[in-house]
């Protein structure tokens, strides 16, 4: 079963292809029954369907090619719930020679376009030519009548479509060389915009300035004092964001909307004020920037919460230091208080953390109910609260990077990445999503692990347990990208009359806006069977690779509210009992132990696991901590293995590059090493190869061979790097050198300084045992039973 072409055809990667049929089965399979979704994934045959999909009056699961069709009655017969429904008007002329491309036996995933404009509809394919149907009925494509209803409401009366709207929240506290850099990057990202985008501007330092980019006369702003809550209506009442109620009880249009403004309209004020802000006044010495991050993050939230933009939005920080006033503090101004560590959260000596976090909180509930985004981008060598707001930026969805500076090479791709657009001037942003989840009644859903937030909505589907965000059916997501993945959990339901090998569906449907703001369907039906008792069918679907990045989530969820030796002996216990489970082996005679091919890489992934950022902290700040476990909650499966397990690629004058041991004695003088671990990428000159190139010999056309193997790592890396985002950081280092220390760390120690014959090689300074030693302990523990 080749595991990566059903993820090509269904953006799905299972732990389990085959599920048992009863509770207690299921609880020994030790990894839970799991799946990873990739929504958005790029497939390599998707079709567009320009009108509505057509709902199950039951269970609301959209027609699919597993429905049974009666086609002289024109009924279709859900396979979710077995109700009947019958084919509106429009699905007259359907017969077995003309189906629409959703009952198509190869589409297990469709996309519907809905409330595009009228000017877009001469690009969408006709139901029959580009989709193959036999005949040439034109019902299917008239159902694509309603286009001819505006995308959005008029904004000021302008008769200008509303598009996503954008606010930028700039840290005045920035050193000046670095604020300049700053600008000059937001001054491209808003030559970038669409006309119709919104924007607005939110300044701080010790105080809080949101302009008014519709005032022409001169800059004009409104200051909020940065030491005090500020509440949403508040800050609507203060920017004079009331509404009024017209005579049927519906809100009307807002009385001032000169804070948010198309860049079409206010393109030159935006301009003019990106160009004034100045560097705040350098504080007295010995003390940190008064900076009042939390408030302006609450003042830009509800800016577009005033706005009543609620189809669509981002509010993107950009910040170099911590919050040291108001509500959001990090640590006070005075130096001689050092920001917390991880020692300071396990002892709890830092005083500001828990409650900065709950205020964050009440942050990303508002920032769900009102689908904005909210972005940070850190460039400073200190730490700036990203461990306090990683709840609202990965509740919605936002993006998070960590940098050194504004200047750097990596901020100004990462940024201009973001505001890329498509071919009719779009940006590839998607906003304001929600994932739903249809399942045969057998199936109950637990929860979920992502950016995601749960909705709260019940119905038989929801089962008893939850896991991370669970009680649900309905996700909510500010934002989805083509490499955004959550981890869905299920269980079974309480009847026991599952038939070993009979069938069961779980259907994804995900809705989203994309960046002109028409609304997008995209539904997944897939279908996989039941598997009874001892049946080789549940061995032989074991995804291992989807098992170490399942276990991966649920470890890092577990980090939340446990220590961390905690959850290093919670994944050795769940080691140990699939090693059990699964491993053949005479009881009480580890020699005898053996795995099978698809279970038999899974302890390693554990092994590093446990030695990763994500669960050893040490040497690592709370910020950084933060966005390792933030990116690892989010990417797919690939991604995420790469993390835990990174790879490494051997070039030398032998032959091509060629995948070597993640271990210490894949070091060796005469050859270049490539490390990816996604977060850095390393380029590794052994010892012979950095001598030889520091006396120039790539220079010698008589040695031409070693410059093309100097050049071979650099550009894979470079093929890395631009690839990925946010993009990763690269070192290049030598042998022995101090930034080898990147690489070092990550490998496995083999060979350390109490080993008995290194030969020569190099060995590692550690008291960690390793991959050797881990695998003997497991399977000594394993046979025990």
């Amino acid at each position: 079963m080749d595991f990566n072409e059903l993820e090509a055809m269904e953006g799905l990667r299972w732990s389990w292809h085959s599920w048992p049929v009863s509770k207690p089965e299921v609880a020994s399979l030790v990894i839970p029954l799991s799946i990873m979704c990739t929504p958005l994934t790029q497939l390599n045959e998707l079709p567009i369907l320009p009108y509505d999909p057509l709902n199950c009056s039951q269970c609301s699961a959209v027609l699919n090619p597993y429905v049974r069709v009666d086609y002289p009655a024109k009924i279709w017969v859900c396979p979710f719930c077995n109700g009947k429904n019958r084919f509106p008007e429009s699905y007259i002329h359907i017969n077995e020679n003309n189906i629409p491309a959703e009952l198509f036996p190869t589409y297990c995933t469709v996309e519907y376009h809905l409330n595009k404009r009228s000017s877009d509809q001469g690009s969408s394919p006709s139901m029959n030519g580009a989709l193959g149907l036999r005949s040439n009925s034109s019902s299917f494509t008239s159902m694509s009548a309603y286009f001819g209803s505006s995308l959005g409401s008029d904004w000021a009366g302008s008769g200008l479509v509303v598009g996503p709207a954008i606010v930028f929240v700039v840290d005045a506290c920035t050193p000046e060389e670095e604020l300049e850099m700053l600008k000059s990057e937001l001054l491209h990202v808003i030559t970038r915009l669409p006309e119709n985008a919104l924007v607005g501007l939110v300044v701080f330092d010790s105080m809080v300035r949101v302009y008014d980019l519709g005032f022409s006369e001169c800059l004009r702003v409104v200051l909020f004092n940065g030491q005090r809550e500020v509440s949403s209506e508040q800050t609507k009442q203060l920017l004079g964001l009331y509404h009024m109620t017209q005579s049927l009880g519906k809100s009307s249009a807002v009385q001032r909307k000169d804070f948010l403004l198309p860049v079409s309209q206010c393109e030159f004020n935006i301009t003019s004020a990106i160009e004034d802000i100045r560097s705040s006044p350098q504080v007295m010495q010995g003390h940190r920037p008064l900076r009042s991050t939390g408030v302006a993050i609450s003042v830009a939230v509800g800016l577009l919460e005033g706005c009543l933009v609620n189809t669509g939005s981002r509010v993107m920080v950009f910040t170099s230091g911590p919050a040291t006033i108001g509500p959001g503090i990090i640590v006070n101004s005075d130096f001689g208080n050092a920001i917390r560590t991880h020692r300071d959260l396990n002892n709890g000596y830092a005083s500001y953390f828990r409650k900065s976090s709950e205020f964050y909180k009440q942050i990303s509930q508002r920032l769900s109910d009102s689908s904005i985004i909210l972005d940070l981008f850190d460039c400073s060598l200190d730490q700036v609260g990203a461990a306090e707001i990683k709840v609202a930026i990965e509740s919605s969805g936002g993006f998070m990077m960590l940098g050194e500076s504004f200047a750097s090479e990596r901020f100004r791709k990462c940024l201009r990445q973001m505001f890329d657009r498509d071919d009719s001037g779009n940006l590839k942003m998607c906003f304001d999503a929600t994932i739903e989840i249809v399942t045969t009644k057998d199936v109950k859903i637990s929860g979920a692990l992502g950016p995601c937030t749960s909705m709260r909505k019940m119905n038989n589907s929801v089962g008893n347990k939850e896991i991370g965000e669970g009680g649900t059916y309905i996700w909510k997501l500010g934002t989805v990208t083509s490499k955004t993945c959550i981890a869905f959990f299920f269980e079974l339901g309480d009847e026991h009359n599952i038939q070993s090998s009979s069938v069961f569906f779980i259907q994804f449907i995900t809705r989203y806006r994309y960046g002109n703001m028409g609304i997008r369907k995209r539904v997944t039906t897939v279908s996989r069977r039941w598997a009874g008792k001892h049946s080789p069918d549940i061995a032989a679907g074991f995804d291992q690779e989807v098992a170490a990045s399942v276990m991966a989530r649920l470890a890092i969820h577990r980090t939340e509210r446990s220590y961390a030796h905690d959850v290093v002996r919670w994944l050795d216990k769940m080691l140990i009992r699939f090693a059990s489970k699964f491993g053949d082996y005479v009881p009480e005679d580890p020699s005898s132990f053996r795995l099978s091919s698809n279970f038999s890489l899974y302890p390693q992934f554990m092994y590093y696991l446990r030695r990763s950022q994500f669960i050893d902290v040490f040497n690592s700040t709370p910020d950084e901590t933060a966005y390792f476990r933030l990116m690892l909650n989010r990417e797919g499966v690939v991604n995420s293995l790469i993390m835990v397990q990174p790879t490494l690629f051997q070039y030398s004058f032998d032959g091509p590059p060629i995948p070597v041991l993640l271990d210490v004695c894949s070091i060796s003088p005469d050859v270049i090493l490539l490390f990816d671990s996604f977060f850095y990428v390393v380029i590794h000159y052994g010892s012979k190869i950095a001598q030889w190139r520091k006396l120039g010999y790539d220079k010698d056309p008589s040695h031409e061979n070693f410059r093309k193997l100097l050049e071979a790592p650099d550009l894979d890396a470079e093929q890395l790097v631009a690839e990925r985002v946010p993009v990763p950081k690269l070192i290049k280092c030598d042998q022995h050198s101090s930034q080898a220390r990147f690489l070092l760390a990550k490998l496995n120690p083999s060979v350390t300084q109490n080993s008995t014959y290194t030969d020569g090689s190099d060995f590692i300074f550690t008291d960690d045992v390793s991959l050797q030693v881990f695998i003997e302990h497991l399977q000594e523990l394993a046979v025990q039973g």
